[in-house]
């Protein structure tokens, strides 16, 4: 695995943490009845917000060597991990369809990332 591929799988891991930070800090601000300006002060925001800039910086590192027909698709494996961490974290359904649907998108992204 190169540098590259390396870079790309710490961006999609970096946004996966900015998005579980950026939940966690909305159910807080639900829970305190606090609006947006708020919640967008809320240290879990803040890191939430922070992660997903710093996933900008790897992604753009990935791309220099990485197809981004390739590289962004591949990114969408991000949403069957979150998948599974909305339905472990905070409560969230995982039906049928839902669950066919993260197979296919897992599989789609298994099959791009070996056309690179």
């Amino acid at each position: 695995m190169t540098a590259h591929w390396i870079a790309l799988a710490a961006a999609i891991t970096t946004s996966l943490v900015g998005q579980v930070l950026l939940k966690s800090g909305a159910n807080t601000a639900v829970e305190a009845a606090g609006g947006f300006i708020d919640q967008l002060f809320r240290p879990a925001t803040m890191v939430g917000l922070v992660c997903y800039g710093g996933a900008a910086l790897l992604y753009i590192v990935a791309l220099r060597r990485i197809p981004m027909s390739v590289a962004l698709p591949c990114t969408a494996a991000s949403y069957v991990v979150i998948a599974i961490v909305g339905w472990a974290m905070f409560g969230e359904t995982l039906g049928m369809q839902k669950i066919a649907a993260i197979g296919l998108i897992a599989a789609g992204v298994a099959l791009l990332a070996t056309t690179a």
